[in-house]
């Protein structure tokens, strides 16, 4: 039997972050994305559509860029808006590693979404309600499905090593980061590409998170509505975007002379087994300890924390005592979420991207609209403006309805 593709088994490299790829409601790019952020610029603003006008919340989110401005739109027609943009950020990560020459066999896809082609879900059944069988898109099913949007980046790359979906609410991007860090580690693959999309703007996603009081109802004033930590939070603001991460073990990056941004160092994952929608300290707390153990960290050696702050009363709360306790008040801790609202299952994603950028360029972007901070909150939150200077460590958190917790840890570049 041939053994030209079984994998070595595990490897004690570093995992290289070689590659980085984004569109989120501050830019259709990295670069403008991370302009945005450490600008304090707000990428929230109003729904105008018709569909939204007897709703009691009507901001969001939106993207910068339009999919169909940047993308084939025969393709686009065929693809659900969170595989859309999950291919934007992917070619545009993949690009920036250089397009590797890796063997398909060890190059892997982990793409993760909270709600996947729910657009397409409820776009084709009002179309089956109103038109009759005869009208719905013979494409539905491709569209609709999760993994559609892991499925379409596999294709393109050519990435045989396996295509994989994490589906856990609002960490699902931060875990499929995890899941690619580990898929390299076990020497199941050279290079993975990995991160998060969600796209589910709608008035179904809003009227339910309306009634559960978890949305900001500020929408006379879109651009101040999301204000983690801030002592007159009222809940969060929905946002649609992705983000897509390159990870590559260190030998392989090295023969080819790759550049890498950052390390990912750690990763910490685990349930609460406690609420099905509030959050546990304690989960938070193994989540962020297990990252450090992986990374081979102790909790002073980070330097920065991008929180999962969602600019809800409780969980900002609960996050901020999770932080204390596991980590320490000393990290410089930053909520971007005031500037992109929460893209859900990309929510992790563009959490690792501010966190990979703040180690790479030694800059933390400022939390928007915390004009007063929380007295319960006792950590050091940035605000007003980007916080510089060299940073060697940085953990972003990110957390889901349903107890899923997931902490990354990004280390300078070897």
């Amino acid at each position: 039997m041939s053994t030209a593709h079984t994998h070595p088994g595990p490897v004690a490299e570093p995992v290289l972050v070689t590659g980085l790829g984004a569109t989120t409601p501050l830019g259709g790019d990295v670069a403008s994305t991370w302009e945005a952020m450490l600008a304090g610029r707000s990428g929230i603003g109003p729904i105008e559509e018709e569909w939204a006008a007897g709703l009691p919340v009507r901001i969001a989110g939106r993207l910068a860029v339009e999919p169909t401005e940047v993308m084939d739109r025969v393709q686009a027609r065929r693809l659900d808006r969170c595989e859309q943009i999950a291919l934007i950020a992917a070619r545009e990560a993949w690009a920036d590693a250089g397009t590797p020459g890796v063997d398909p066999e060890r190059l892997a896809v982990v793409i993760g979404t909270g709600t996947g082609g729910a657009l397409t879900m409820l776009g084709q059944d009002d179309v089956l309600e109103r038109s009759g069988v005869r009208r719905v898109s013979p494409h539905t099913v491709p569209m609709l499905m999760a993994n559609g949007p892991a499925a379409w980046v596999s294709i393109e790359l050519g990435a045989r090593g396996g295509a994989h979906t994490p589906v856990s609410a609002c960490a699902s991007g931060a875990e499929a980061i995890a899941m690619g860090l580990d898929l390299i580690r076990l020497g199941r693959a050279d290079v993975v590409v990995a991160g998060g999309t969600e796209a589910c703007v709608c008035a179904l996603p809003l009227a339910g998170f309306a009634q559960a009081r978890a949305h900001s109802t500020r929408n006379d004033e879109p651009a101040l509505a999301s204000r983690p930590f801030d002592v007159d939070r009222d809940g969060f603001v929905i946002g649609e975007g992705a983000a897509v991460v390159v990870l590559e073990r260190a030998g392989f990056a090295a023969a080819r002379a790759a550049r890498a941004h950052a390390a990912l160092a750690g990763a910490g994952v685990t349930s609460d087994a406690y609420h099905i929608t509030a959050g546990h300290p304690e989960g938070q707390v193994r989540a962020m300890r297990r990252a450090l153990a992986s990374a081979g960290l102790s909790p002073l050696a980070v330097g920065h924390i991008h929180a999962h702050a969602t600019s809800t009363p409780q969980g900002d709360l609960v996050e901020a005592r999770s932080i204390a306790e596991a980590i320490g008040p000393h990290p410089a801790v930053t909520a971007t979420k005031s500037m992109t609202g929460h893209l859900f299952g990309a929510a992790g994603a563009v959490g690792a991207l501010s966190a990979i950028l703040a180690v790479r360029d030694g800059a933390i972007p400022p939390t928007r609209n915390l004009d007063t901070l929380d007295p319960e909150v006792k950590l050091d939150v940035v605000a007003g403006g980007p916080r510089r200077g060299p940073l060697t460590a940085a953990l972003a958190n990110s957390f889901g309805f349903g107890g899923h917790n997931a902490s990354l840890v990004f280390t300078s570049a070897p």
